[in-house]
C-alpha cells in the first residue's frame, strides 16, 4: 500500500515540484498514524464478563490438597472479585493490579481471586507483586491465585504469593528460571540472580505454606527433590537431595520418591501440583473454585463475583513501553528529525517526531520508569535543538548541549529511580529491566540507520521515483565550496555565487531555506529575519555558510 501510494505522489503533477524529502515525510505520517493505530485495529474485543452463578449448597466435583475439617461449618456471607492478570508481567501491570485491588477492597471483599495467565515478564516487576501479595494484600483479605492457562517463570512467583492456588485442569505451574537478553548468565551472575529469585520464592513458601523444596526447584537446576512419608504423621514430606533425613525410625527412606532430578527446572501440571500440595485444587471452571472455597472455609459468596479487567488505557500504556513498540517509536522520531533536516522549513515529519517523543516521553512517566528530573533534561534537550534550528546559524554549543541532554534523559527513563538518586541499576531486578530497555533503545536506532541509508542511497534507483529525487549541488566563489543544498534530479548542477538573486522559501530567523533557480539552499540571513517570498541576494559564501541580504529595489 505504501507503495501504491509512492507512485501516486511520483505521478501527481500537483506533488511534482514537492521535494523527495517531504513527500517522503506525508509517506511516513501514514506509516506512523498505521502503527499507532495497529492495536485498536487488529485487537481482539473484549469477552464480556457474565453473571457468576449464586451458590444456594456447595456441590464438589473437585480433587483437593489437604484435609477438610471433620466439624460441619458454620457458613457465613462473604464478597469475592475476580482480579485477571495476564500477558506480559510488567511495571504497568503492577500498577493496574495495585488500583484494581484497593478498587476491591474498598467495596469490602473478602476474597481477592487473582486470574493468572502468562508466561513470565520483567523480574523486578514480579517481585514487586509478590511482596504487594505477602506484606499488604494478604494481611487484608484472603488472596487466592487461579490458574487459568499457564503460570511460569515470573506467572509462578505472583502465584505462589497468594495463600491458595487453584488450577484449571490441564494448566501448568512453575519453570522460573532467569534469563537475561543479549548474554548468557553462568558462573558467580547466574547464582546472583537465582539466589534473589530464591529468595522470593522461600518467601512465599513460609507465608503460604507450599513446599519449599519444590518451589526452589523451580528456580535452580541442581536442586534435586525428594518426597518422603512420615511414618509418625503418615503425611508426605519434601526434601532436597543434600538434606534428605536420616532416621529411618521416622521416615521411610527406603521407598523414597525422585520428583525432579538436578538437570531440569520443575513445572507441574495442575494434577501435580494438587497432589503435591502447591495447588489447593484443580477444578473445571471458577464456580469450582468459589464451590471448592466455599465448603472449606465455611462460607456463602453472596451475590454475583465482580469481574475486574485491565483498563484500555492501562493496555495502552504497558503496549507503548514494551520493548518493540518502544523501538518502533524510536526510530520514526529520528526519521522524522533527519527528514526535518532534510526538508525546507517546519512540516509534518517534525510534527510526527515530537508526537513520537511525546508518547516516548508520556508512557515512561506514566510507566514510573521516569521522574520529574529526566523529563526535564528531555524538555531542555528538546529546547536547545530548537534554538540551535531556528535562531543560531550553523551547529554548535547548544545543539550538542541538546543531544546530551536528550540522552541522559532518556537513559534515566530506562531505571526506575527518584529524582534525588543516579538512575543506575541498584540490583538485579533493576539491571533486568535496564537490558529490556537498552534493546529497545538500540533496536530503534539501528533501523532508523537502515531506513535513513535506504532512504539516501536506494530510493533515486527506483525510475517511477526519478521526479521525486533531489540530488546535492555545488556552490563556487572562485573555487568549489560544498553548499547545503538540493535540486531536481533531471536537472543540471547547479552553482551558486555572489551576487545570485533568489527567493525566501522558509522563514530566515535568521537560518532557513532560499530557492536560487532550481535549487534549495541553507541560508543565513545578515541582519533582520525575512519572510517567505522575500527577494534575497547572496552576500558572502565561506565554506558551507551561505550569507543573504534582502535585495532592494533600484529604478
Amino acid at each position: 500500500m505504501i507503495f501504491d501510494l509512492i507512485k501516486l505522489l511520483s505521478k501527481c503533477s500537483a506533488c511534482a515540484k514537492i521535494p523527495v524529502m517531504r513527500k517522503t515525510g506525508y509517506i511516513f505520517v501514514c506509516l506512523a498514524i498505521s502503527v499507532l493505530c495497529a492495536p485498536f485495529l487488529f485487537a481482539q474485543p473484549n469477552e464480556p464478563n457474565l453473571p457468576k452463578p449464586e451458590f444456594a449448597e456447595p456441590n464438589l466435583a473437585t480433587r483437593r490438597a489437604g484435609a477438610l475439617s471433620q466439624q460441619a461449618p458454620e457458613f457465613n456471607d462473604v464478597k469475592a472479585a475476580v482480579i485477571v492478570c495476564k500477558g506480559l508481567i510488567d511495571d504497568g501491570l503492577f500498577k493496574s493490579i495495585k488500583r484494581r485491588t484497593q478498587t476491591a477492597l474498598d467495596e469490602g471483599v473478602e476474597y481477592l481471586i487473582y486470574e493468572i495467565g502468562t508466561y513470565g515478564g520483567l523480574l523486578q516487576s514480579g517481585d514487586d507483586i509478590a511482596k504487594y501479595f505477602i506484606l499488604d494484600v494478604g494481611k487484608k483479605t484472603h488472596t487466592v491465585a487461579y490458574v487459568t492457562t499457564e503460570a511460569i517463570s515470573a506467572g509462578a512467583m505472583i502465584s505462589v504469593s497468594c495463600r491458595d492456588i487453584i488450577m484449571l485442569e490441564n494448566t501448568t505451574i512453575g519453570d522460573c528460571a532467569p534469563i537475561a537478553i543479549g548474554s548468557k548468565l553462568e558462573g558467580v551472575e547466574r547464582e546472583k540472580v537465582e539466589s534473589f529469585t530464591r529468595a522470593a520464592f522461600m518467601r512465599a513458601a513460609e507465608a503460604n505454606k507450599y513446599p519449599e523444596a519444590l518451589l526452589k526447584a523451580m528456580v535452580t537446576m541442581q536442586i534435586e527433590v525428594y518426597r518422603v512419608k512420615n511414618l509418625k504423621t503418615d503425611g508426605y514430606e519434601f526434601f532436597e537431595g543434600l538434606r534428605m533425613p536420616k532416621d529411618a525410625n521416622e521416615y521411610d527412606l527406603n521407598n523414597k520418591e525422585l520428583i525432579v532430578t538436578g538437570e531440569e527446572l520443575l513445572t507441574l501440571t495442575a494434577s501435580d501440583a494438587v497432589e503435591y500440595g502447591v495447588a489447593r485444587a484443580q477444578v473445571k471452571d471458577l464456580a469450582g473454585a468459589l464451590e471448592f472455597l466455599a465448603e472449606r472455609d465455611g462460607v456463602t459468596f453472596e451475590g454475583q463475583t465482580t469481574v475486574l479487567e485491565t483498563s484500555w488505557s492501562e493496555e495502552m500504556v504497558r503496549w507503548l513501553n514494551s520493548p518493540a513498540v518502544m523501538a518502533v517509536l524510536v526510530m520514526l522520531a529520528l526519521l522524522g528529525v533527519y527528514i526535518e533536516f532534510n526538508t525546507p522549513g517546519v512540516g509534518l515529519p517534525g510534527l510526527v517526531a515530537v508526537i513520537c517523543f511525546t508518547i516516548i516521553i508520556g508512557s515512561k512517566y506514566l510507566h514510573g520508569m521516569a521522574n520529574w528530573v529526566e523529563v526535564a533534561l528531555f524538555v531542555i534537550g528538546i529546547i536547545l535543538l530548537l534554538i540551535e534550528i531556528f535562531v543560531l546559524p550553523g551547529f554548535g554549543i547548544a545543539g550538542f548541549s541538546g543531544i546530551l541532554c536528550i540522552l541522559v534523559g532518556l537513559f534515566g527513563m530506562l531505571v526506575k529511580n527518584p529524582p534525588d538518586r543516579l538512575p543506575w541499576p541498584q540490583d538485579v531486578p533493576a539491571w533486568n529491566d535496564f537490558t529490556w530497555g537498552v534493546v529497545g533503545l538500540t533496536s530503534g536506532f539501528l533501523g532508523f540507520v537502515v531506513l535513513a541509508w535506504f532512504l539516501t542511497k536506494y530510493l533515486p534507483k527506483f525510475q517511477f521515483l526519478s521526479g521525486l529525487i533531489l540530488v546535492p549541488t555545488a556552490a563556487k566563489i572562485g573555487s568549489e565550496f560544498e553548499v547545503s543544498m538540493t535540486a531536481p534530479a533531471e536537472g543540471k548542477p547547479t552553482i551558486v555565487s555572489i551576487g545570485d538573486v533568489g527567493e525566501v522559501v522558509s522563514t530566515l530567523r535568521p537560518t532557513g531555506k532560499a530557492k536560487f533557480g532550481d535549487a534549495i539552499v541553507d541560508v543565513v540571513a545578515e541582519a533582520d529575519f525575512l519572510d517567505k517570498g522575500t527577494e534575497i541576494e547572496i552576500i558572502e559564501i565561506h565554506g558551507n555558510r551561505v550569507v543573504v541580504k534582502a535585495k532592494k529595489d533600484t529604478d
